[in-house]
Order: structure tokens, then C-alpha cells, then sequence
């Protein structure tokens, strides 16, 4: 039988090819990208991790399966070193202030939106920031360019321990999904698709060094 995170991959398969076909990713893989770009975009994703940690251990206090408790306390404990490591070594000074984009703006909002919703449904939308990011990393570790200046950020989401912490992930997902209503787990689809194409939305709001219009 189907589980839940198979068919909700395919749910995000196109969003997730725009992704990789994206230029702030292509440019990415072959170290190409604009530094202002990358920056900008880190500037965000930090303000970004600051709030999907919070969204983690919410999520955590709201389970009820001590294992399942347990996993996303580390997954919030994990963002919040790995993350500002990774973003440390690119930002020092002013250059890591920063005012939320629209784009980062609405997808810190959906996240927390979420906590008014079954747990389910928060944890699937927490899921793309897993599960995109493993794979993007994982593809484009694999035709990224020797010398690549932006080899920190590509090792952090292609390494193996990431990669465990994203199947352990999809298999809460999955537990949940199976444990609940047909209508839930609708909308537990619903929230990971309109996060993934956020996904694609924050790479775009960095390539187009997006800001407020008024």
C-alpha cells in the first residue's frame, strides 16, 4: 500500500524539477551564483531557521508519542546549531542583519498558522524544509564544480546525518497520516505542497533580491 509521503512527492514532483531547474540553484551547483545573491539569501534563511526551530519544538509539545517528542526536540536543537554555524560562516557584522521579504514574511507566517491546525497538518508543513533541501543537496553534490565557493552550504544539506533526520521525518509524517482521517490527511497534502512551492518561492525571492514595493 501507497503511504502518505509517497503520494504526496508526487503531489511536488514538478515543483520540485522547477526547483533544481531554478538559476539561483543551477547557478549554485556551479558555483557561479552572485555573492550578493547568496548572502541575501542567507540573511533570510536565518531569520527563516529562528522561526521554523520554534515551529519544531511546538510541534514536539504537541505529540504524543515520547519517541516522536523526543526526534523533533533534536530536529529543533539540531537547526538551531547546525544553521547558525553554516550561517556564521558565510555573515559576520551587519552583514547578518536583516528585515523579512515578503516571501520569507509568508512562509514564517504559514508555518505558525499551522499550530492553530491538527498536529498532522503543522508536521507536514515542516516537512519540505527536510526533504526538498536533502534532495537539492544531494543533486547538486553530485555535478556541483571542484572549488566551489559554496561548498559548506551544499555539504550541510547532502550530508548523510541530514539525510537521516529527513527519513526520520518522513516517517513520522507517514505514522501520523496513518493514524488519522481521510480528511486530515488531505490537508496534511494540502500543507506540503503550498510549502514546497514556497521552497521554490524563497529561492526565487534571494535570485531577485526581493523587497517590500511600498
Amino acid at each position: 500500500m501507497e503511504k502518505w509521503s509517497e503520494k504526496a512527492w508526487k503531489e511536488v514532483e514538478p515543483i520540485y524539477r522547477a526547483i533544481l531547474d531554478h538559476p539561483f540553484v543551477s547557478e549554485l551547483a556551479e558555483g557561479t551564483l552572485n555573492r550578493e545573491r547568496f548572502l541575501f539569501y542567507i540573511r533570510q534563511d536565518s531569520l527563516y531557521i529562528a522561526n521554523y526551530c520554534r515551529v519544531l519544538a511546538h510541534i514536539a509539545s504537541r505529540l504524543t508519542d515520547t519517541g516522536q517528542t523526543e526526534d523533533f526536540l533534536r530536529f529543533a536543537a539540531d537547526g538551531v546549531a547546525v544553521e547558525r554555524a553554516l550561517h556564521q560562516s558565510f555573515l559576520t557584522g551587519d552583514e547578518a542583519s536583516a528585515t523579512p521579504t515578503p516571501t520569507c514574511a509568508l512562509y514564517c507566517r504559514y508555518e505558525k498558522s499551522c499550530g492553530l491546525e491538527p498536529v498532522e497538518i503543522e508536521a507536514a508543513a515542516i516537512l519540505p524544509c527536510f526533504w526538498v533541501y536533502q534532495r537539492v543537496g544531494c543533486d547538486i553534490m553530485a555535478r556541483s564544480n571542484p572549488g566551489n565557493p559554496y561548498s559548506a552550504w551544499i555539504a550541510t544539506y547532502a550530508d548523510p546525518a541530514f539525510e537521516a533526520s529527513t527519513r526520520r521525518a518522513i516517517e513520522i509524517c507517514d505514522t501520523l497520516a496513518e493514524n488519522t482521517s481521510g480528511s486530515v490527511r488531505h490537508r496534511m497534502t494540502e500543507a506540503f505542497v503550498d510549502c514546497t512551492r514556497m521552497e521554490w518561492m524563497f529561492w526565487d525571492s534571494a535570485y531577485n533580491l526581493e523587497k517590500w514595493k511600498i
